[in-house]
């Protein structure tokens, strides 16, 4: 059941990281700049206040991609500690009509630019220019400095586009009123997330396995507008997600599924994802699903070695 998934890794090939703060620390104008108007998902991270909860570590580790560890050998590298320097972390998936989604992250955090910038020189590093912003090479992937506390990477065509929107050639997140609001409603928590209507819809036939072979998930499925979610690690493990649906009888039906997904799958789950299922509450109000999701940390730490993890997180 991919529900589980998403309180521990949240569905985006970069989904990772996890923190314990009991507050969020809100993205800046200079990364809210670069978000392109059509977003896929946007994922933050207090990465601060990761290293204060052995279940966030735990977490980390197991979901981190290999890509984003070669970023970080190259930013200590160069100077830059995630560690020490990063207090944010935000991913960004965006589509690009007639190329497909692309990605890129947004750090924020006091860094140490000028110490960066001297060793880039030592060790005979040059940037290309695009416009006014100076991009570095760094791990496979590229990065620039948006001002002092942002940085921008991913791979040359996803920042391009990114700075583009940036410089105004292409529309921003602003314009999108609809993960916009969704924003609002989550960012105060250490991690969040919100999804747009075709990524929620793609989501939620995911999460529903076997049960969205039923002929209701297709009539309901144009009526899944988008997502969000938000994530604690201060007192165990407390995850919360809202779909918004068009009416109180398409949220009504996607709760009824998504309870027929969960006995679904307990039928062939271990003791350890039975127990993590059984914590899992799905309900309706109004024209949302809500779906919670809690544990102690214990229990949490055991999940993330299961079978269901490991096929869920992929």
């Amino acid at each position: 059941m991919r529900k589980v998934v998403f309180l521990a890794t949240c569905f985006c090939v970069v989904s990772l990281l996890m923190a314990s703060a009991a507050s969020a620390i809100p993205m800046g104008t200079s990364a809210r700049g670069v978000v392109p108007a059509d977003v896929q998902q946007i994922i933050s991270v207090d990465y601060r206040t990761m290293h204060n909860s052995p279940t966030a570590m735990a977490l980390r580790n197991r979901v981190l991609p290999e890509e984003l560890k070669r970023f970080e050998s190259s930013l200590k590298g160069a100077g830059i500690d995630p560690d020490r320097d990063l207090d944010q972390l935000t991913f960004v998936s965006f589509r690009v009509p007639k190329q497909g989604i692309r990605i890129v992250g947004v750090g924020q955090g006091p860094f140490p630019v000028k110490a960066f910038m001297k060793r880039m020189t030592k060790e005979k590093i040059r940037p290309t220019k695009l416009r006014t912003a100076l991009i570095y090479p760094m791990g496979g992937m590229e990065m620039t400095f948006l001002d002092e506390g942002t940085i921008l990477f991913g791979d040359s065509a996803a920042l391009k586009n990114a700075l583009d929107t940036k410089d105004g050639l292409t529309q921003r997140l602003d314009s999108n009123p609809q993960i916009s609001d969704s924003m609002a409603s989550v960012d105060s928590n250490p991690i969040w997330s919100v999804l747009d209507q075709q990524g929620t819809q793609n989501m939620m036939r995911s999460a529903l396995g076997e049960a969205s072979k039923l002929g209701d998930f297709e009539t309901v499925k144009k009526r899944l507008l988008g997502s969000h979610y938000g994530m604690d690690f201060g007192s165990g493990v407390d995850f919360n997600m809202n779909v918004v649906t068009s009416d109180s009888v398409t949220a009504g039906t996607l709760s009824a599924l998504m309870k027929a997904g969960v006995i679904y799958k307990k039928m062939s789950a271990t003791p350890i994802e039975k127990s993590a299922l059984e914590n899992m509450t799905v309900s309706s109000d109004g024209s949302n699903l809500k779906v919670q999701f809690k544990t102690d940390e214990k229990k949490f730490q055991s999940l993330l070695q299961s079978d269901l993890f490991m096929t869920v997180s992929r």
